[in-house]
């Protein structure tokens, strides 16, 4: 029997994990190995994907996926909670003065870094585990947190506070040390590579089980290292405890117990990390599996296996720069980067095929599952001396409850559907809206004042037009939607740190896979409504380079907020009040639309095979804090504001300027005389049978590749900051032919750009720009031709 055939409520132990390649050893490194308990507990709508739980925290499969696992011993749930036990407490030794674990105080790499010399960190942690918020309290950054896997897709530095000397590096959130994906490669090279004084390791207390897999790989780069165990405040909170001096003792590191969300503990946490780092005080053990005392104990096998493999590649690993211990039992799971890297020849590669199949023979396991048994045990082992569990927790009989409604089987699609209207309408119809309304009155005032005194002053004619037809009319047009951008980013703030669109993936995973993608696909696409630059590179948490790269082709058809002043400018002018908003609604659907038959055509054609698997873990939702959301907003209007005073600002004094004079530099006496005439004549032509072919239309487009608030920018000066005289060059349907335009065509320069990094091609972004304007012209056409059809034109 499979899991796949599991039913839901019931349990049963993994017997055998099959298939093959790098999803089969992300299924293990996530804790589906041989042995262990597992529980169904959800299906999605669609009925597929499933979410299980196991060792404490719940994770999504497809069913094919969960085909390739057989269980055994199938039985309804039966776990009882866990008795509440209470322990003194104690008091958690200071920096340099733990006394049972001499190990790691007696370990050291070298002589003591000088005091007041550099020192580099690195912040290491799963997913979902608190590891951006610790970010912002050591070093008071204002990054975004959020609460989707794979929110922090760069890498983020900042300089610890208190210590200047000190910088830590914020990685991606990953699981194992595995190149399964290009974040868990990111992390991998930068420790082996930039060799960073010492490594924070944060794990989530509430789920210590599977979030220390990752730190026993960590200690086995011999890199001196402190564990922050996150979150305490909930597992005390909800009757359980973790004997850190106990945990401390087994691990030969500090272990420092902490609450980021709340600024407990990170004071200490410093102060060790510090101290490891300057005294480079290694960790005192890196030794997990059994020295095989119990002849009965096939584990034994395994530590056998690693230590002649370790005395075989020692040399080797000298000369490849790489830790003995992490070499060795990578080189043991099958490592390919690790083997090329080692550069064994035809001799050393034989000895090693005898040594992994005698591991093989006397485990009964393959040698990846024996290596991830073998931590696991260890892991287990640990837990069950230093973790007293709690009941369950509040934060996921909460989840529990949500979910029953948020991904229920008749539910879940309505929600989702009502919650995104209600965020458009509110954003488009109501908040956003009379927000807007308000900055356009304050932004006319000032504009006005301004006027009157240029006026009375009786300053030149030409500087006069510079400011206020030039600069006030083209950057105020722009600056009056920045209450309806920071609305939207606002909601989606709130549904990314809550943790619902991790749900929304689980959800919708099933429907992507029709169109080729994956569940997690929809994540990186649903923050493209807010900007294309994160929407792009967030797909790089996509372990398939297939489905990452489809994803970036897709992106841009999410109609992204800087498009949204054209929006608001065009519906403002050409429809009733009452229309406004399902008309923005339209255009967004309508981006969607398309972008479902674009992902068809590449599906069938460029981009044939399957999506990567779904695997992905579902956190329990949290409240987003006040702080977190308050942080996003700030960055969000602070971008908007520094390019409506850089890069608009320089495209309308430009654009004043080539509107302005002629070809002799001489005030034109006429706009068709301007210089900026003869440039957008040039290109008009290509829009005239989209009912456009006005030379400041083409103008205005032009601009638009630089920032796309800067056709608003442009149109605006180009009329003499009238907004009424858009009727001069548009019919309301050609007005909405224009608006199907710019929500396809290329999106702005800093997302080409954004593009170019990922896909590592100057070519590839090019042909993504140019691709877009083909297939805006041929939808915009289209549209024109219905309409004209219809006798709508």
């Amino acid at each position: 029997m499979t899991l796949a055939e599991l039913q839901v409520g019931q349990d049963a132990v993994i017997e055998v994990v099959g298939g093959t390649g790098e999803l089969r050893h992300h299924l293990l490194d996530m804790g589906l190995t041989p042995g262990t308990e597992v529980t169904l507990r959800k299906v999605a709508p669609m009925g597929d994907p499933i979410e299980v739980e196991l060792r404490g925290y719940e994770l999504t499969l497809r069913l094919d996926d969960a085909r390739k696992i057989e269980i055994q011993g199938i039985h309804s749930t039966d776990r009882a909670a866990p008795t509440e036990q209470r322990h003194k407490v104690v008091a958690h030794p200071g920096v340099g003065e733990l006394g049972k674990a001499q190990s790691y105080h007696n370990r050291k790499a070298g002589a003591p870094i000088p005091k007041n010399a550099p020192l580099t960190f690195a912040l290491a942690g799963n997913q979902n585990c608190g590891k951006t918020t610790l970010f912002n309290q050591l070093t008071g950054s204002n990054q975004h947190v959020g609460n989707f896997p794979g929110v922090t897709v760069d890498r983020k530095d900042g300089v610890i506070r208190g210590h200047s000397e000190a910088t830590v590096t914020d990685l991606p959130g990953i699981y194992s040390l595995s190149p399964y994906s290009s974040e868990e490669i990111v992390t991998r090279d930068f420790i082996l590579n930039q060799k960073p004084s010492g490594i924070i390791n944060i794990v989530d207390a509430s789920n210590i089980e599977r979030n220390l897999y990752l730190t026993m790989q960590l200690m086995e780069l011999g890199t001196p290292m402190v564990l922050a165990l996150n979150m305490m405040d909930e597992v005390r909170a909800n009757g359980g405890t973790i004997m850190v001096n106990k945990l401390e003792e087994l691990l030969g590191i500090p272990v420092v117990p902490i609450s980021a969300a709340r600024n407990e503990g990170i004071d200490e946490l410093i102060d060790h990390a510090i101290h490891v780092a300057r005294y480079r005080e290694l960790p005192g053990r890196i030794d997990f599996c059994s020295a095989g005392a119990d002849p009965n104990d096939p584990r034994g096998a395994v530590h056998r296996c690693i230590h002649a493999v370790a005395h075989l590649i020692e040399d080797h690993a000298a000369a490849a720069g790489l830790p003995l211990r992490f070499a060795a039992t990578k080189l043991v799971e099958g490592d390919h980067l690790i083997e090329e890297a080692l550069q064994l020849d035809s001799n050393e590669k034989d000895l090693l095929g005898h040594t992994i199949t005698e591991l093989e023979t006397s485990t009964g396991l393959d040698r990846e599952a024996a290596l991830a048994d073998m931590r696991f045990a260890f892991i287990e082992g640990l837990c069950a001396t230093t973790v007293v569990k709690p009941g369950e927790s509040r934060e996921h009989r909460r989840s529990v409850a949500i979910d029953r409604v948020l991904t229920g089987k008749y539910t879940a699609l309505p929600c989702f559907l009502g919650i995104m209207a209600l965020v458009f309408w509110l954003t488009f119809g109501v908040i956003g809206a009379a927000l807007s309304d308000l900055m356009t009155l304050g932004i006319d005032a000032v504009t006005g004042l301004v006027d009157a005194g240029l006026t009375a002053y009786g300053i030149n004619p030409v500087v006069h037009s510079l400011v206020i037809d030039g600069i006030f009319a083209g950057v105020g047009s722009v600056l009056s939607f920045l209450p309806t951008i920071v609305t939207l980013f606002f909601f989606l703030s709130i549904l990314e740190d809550t943790g619902y669109m991790a749900r929304v993936a689980f959800v919708m995973d099933k429907l992507l896979r029709r169109i080729g993608l994956s569940g997690r696909s929809f994540v990186p696409m649903l923050i493209g409504f807010g900007c294309s630059v994160p929407a792009i590179m967030a797909t790089r948490t996509l372990s398939s380079d297939r489905d990452r790269r489809m994803t970036i082709l897709l992106t841009p058809f999410m109609s992204c907020s800087a498009k949204l002043p054209i929006y608001a400018l065009f519906t403002t002018a050409f429809f009733p009040r009452n229309l406004r908003a399902p008309v923005m609604i339209f255009l967004y659907l309508f981006g969607i639309v398309c972008g479902i038959l674009y992902a068809l055509l590449l599906k069938h054609t460029k981009f044939r095979g399957e999506p990567v698997p779904f695997v992905m873990e579902l956190p329990n939702y949290r409240l987003p804090s006040a702080r977190s959301v308050g942080q996003l907003i700030w960055e969000k209007a602070r971008d908007f504001i520094q390019r409506a005073f850089t890069i608009i600002f320089v495209a309308t004094v430009l654009i004043w300027f080539l509107q302005t004079f002629d070809s002799r530099l001489n005030v034109a006496e006429t706009p068709d005389a301007s210089l900026l005439a003869m440039i957008g004549s040039l290109i008009a032509p290509l829009f005239a049978p989209l009912g456009f072919g006005d030379w400041r239309v083409s103008t205005a487009l032009i601009t638009g590749f630089t920032a796309k608030e800067s056709v608003v920018s442009t149109l605006t000066v180009l009329l003499g900051g009238s907004t009424e005289a858009l009727a001069t060059l548009f019919t309301p349907f050609t007005a909405m032919v224009f608006l199907v335009f710019t929500l396809l065509y290329t999106p702005c320069v800093a997302a080409i750009a954004a593009v170019r990094r990922e896909l590592g091609s100057a070519r590839a972004a090019a042909s993504v720009a140019l691709m877009q304007c083909v297939i805006a012209w041929i939808v915009a056409f289209a549209v024109r031709c219905v309409g004209l059809a219809f006798g709508l034109a």
